[in-house]
């Protein structure tokens, strides 16, 4: 089993320039295909939608397998809330002695653990000796599903 961490690049958030996008309110059949319905084009920021608290927000781009089945994988970028209250079973950017990883927090009767959402990979058990740190909650997932 494997107790590596994930490799993580990280980008600030930029507001100065909003990003209002098409939004169309009409949904779009998952399965069997609908008759058009009239649509309402409106205008979506997706600063606005996705980043609740804009000094304290950033991306982070994952490198690594060890959360796939949390849906988190490869290449997906993070939206990550330094404001946000981590709690138990909150998925969090951490840092443990120097390194950077994501995972599922869990705290239980046995002790403070970073939890993997694969099983080749081992939790990590933060113990008074590591340097520890919760540097922010995951807020969103956005996945790049289309390989060019």
């Amino acid at each position: 089993m494997k107790i590596n961490t994930q490799t993580l690049k990280f980008s600030v958030v930029e507001h100065q320039t909003p990003l209002e996008l098409p939004f169309f309110q009409s949904k779009v059949s998952a399965g069997f295909p609908s008759p058009a319905e009239d649509y309402e084009e409106q205008k979506l920021d997706l600063n606005k939608k996705l980043v609740k608290n804009q000094s304290s927000t950033f991306f982070v781009t994952v490198q690594g397998h060890s959360m796939i089945d949390a849906g988190i994988n490869d290449g997906d970028m993070l939206i990550v809330d330094r404001a946000l209250h981590p709690s138990n079973n909150t998925i969090a950017v951490c840092v443990i002695d120097n390194e950077f990883t994501v995972k599922r927090i869990s705290k239980t009767k046995e002790g403070f653990f970073l939890m993997p959402e694969n099983k080749a990979y081992k939790p990590i058990k933060v113990t008074e000796d590591n340097n520890f740190e919760v540097w922010g909650v995951v807020s969103y997932v956005i996945k790049n599903t289309i390989k060019i």
